[in-house]
């Protein structure tokens, strides 16, 4: 049985485990944080990323548990009704589709749950890669807290600041593309009242994306602002906080909102480009790869696509990383590429609804 370090616990992370689980493999999956992590926006499920949760036997109840949200509001920077839809939503697109739109704390555990409890997947929480070592028998992996190991396959799938990608294939500064903003996510209780009801509001060079969720009891605050790329050491809270209470609406309460959560979460939006995704025995999946960033709207479907054609293509290959890597890699760049490009289509604005269809479903589960 071929042994698998997956570095990363999230969605990428737990979809391969499971489809590697399924196909005879043995993957480890090592995560930083002590637990799965929670917090962060509502994510999409969109085209062929549904039939990837249908294999892995969650597509059910990820539809159980997404969000209900009715239509959205546009305001002006005083906080006045200038639009509104009960059609779409800024955030997932039309609501009367078949793609689901769930928080990425719920997906990610359904994940994780299937991966534990049928898979039987092995989860080192608390822990993470700091070195890889690579010979003719597969790869040592020496690890922050816990001994060295020796696994046949290493996958990265520790996000847009992978530690695998640094130590495989060098820095981040030579694949990151800043794309001149950033995103900050919390949670809040719902001090607004919204039921099943998105607000959106600009402000200047800064904006939000306030949605209620878990039965309208909390919210979920997207705040983004236009910046070029900010020092490492920045203290990215303070620099929220100030920003939010300097709104005309509601400015106040948001910045208490920022300041207490325990979720928050602020990072630039940016893509990873890089001219292969495998070195040796190690590859790269879902973000740590080919990060499209949140403004294409498909970084989780490309983690749960990504995660299938690697699984399917390591099985056709029993097991023989180089044409399995290879094959992922083909397969894979034309899809890749597609959704990336949603990012950069219309700036400061969703894509369209047309290219955000093409992109979606741009390639087929069947090599």
């Amino acid at each position: 049985m071929r042994s698998v370090l997956i570095s990363g616990a999230g969605i990428a992370g737990s979809a391969l485990a499971c489809l590697l689980r399924a196909r005879g493999f043995a993957p480890t999956v090592v995560e930083r944080a002590p637990d799965p992590r929670a917090g962060g926006q509502a994510i999409d499920v969109r085209g062929v990323a549904l039939d990837v949760l249908d294999r892995i036997g969650v597509l059910e109840q990820a539809r159980e548990v997404r969000t209900r949200i009715r239509g959205m509001s546009v305001l002006d920077a005083d906080g006045a009704e200038i639009d509104r839809s009960t059609t779409h939503a800024l955030s997932s697109g039309r609501l009367d589709g078949d793609d689901i739109e769930l928080l990425r704390d719920d997906l990610a555990r359904l994940l994780y749950d299937r991966a534990r409890g049928a898979g039987g997947v092995e989860y080192v929480f608390g822990d993470g890669v700091t070195g890889l070592s690579e010979d003719a028998d597969g790869v040592v992996a020496a690890f922050a807290h816990g001994p060295s190991r020796r696994f046949d396959l290493v996958v990265g799938a520790d996000g847009l600041h992978s530690t695998v990608r640094r130590l495989a294939f060098g820095p981040e500064e030579a694949f990151a593309r800043h794309l001149g903003s950033y995103l900050s996510v919390f949670g809040a209780d719902n001090f607004l009242g919204l039921d099943n009801w998105q607000v959106w509001l600009r402000d200047g060079d800064a904006g939000f994306g306030i949605m209620p969720v878990r039965d309208n009891r909390e919210l979920r605050i997207a705040f983004g602002f236009e910046s070029g790329p900010l020092e490492r050491t920045a203290d990215l809270k303070s620099l929220i906080v100030d920003r939010l209470a300097a709104l005309r609406w509601e400015g106040d309460r948001l910045a208490k909102a920022a300041l207490e959560a325990p979720d928050f979460y602020c990072d630039a939006m940016a893509q990873i480009h890089m001219d292969t995704w495998s070195r040796g025995s190690t590859v790269l999946l879902g973000d740590a790869g080919y990060c499209p960033s949140p403004l294409s709207g498909q970084g989780t479907s490309l983690a749960l696509v990504g995660a299938c054609v690697l699984a399917d293509e390591l099985a056709r290959a029993d097991g023989r990383h180089g044409p399995a890597f290879a094959a992922y890699e083909s397969r894979m760049r034309p899809f890749v590429a597609a959704n990336q490009a949603l990012a950069t289509e219309n700036p400061g604005g969703p894509p369209s609804e047309e290219s955000a269809e093409r992109a979606k479903n741009a390639i087929t589960l069947e090599g």
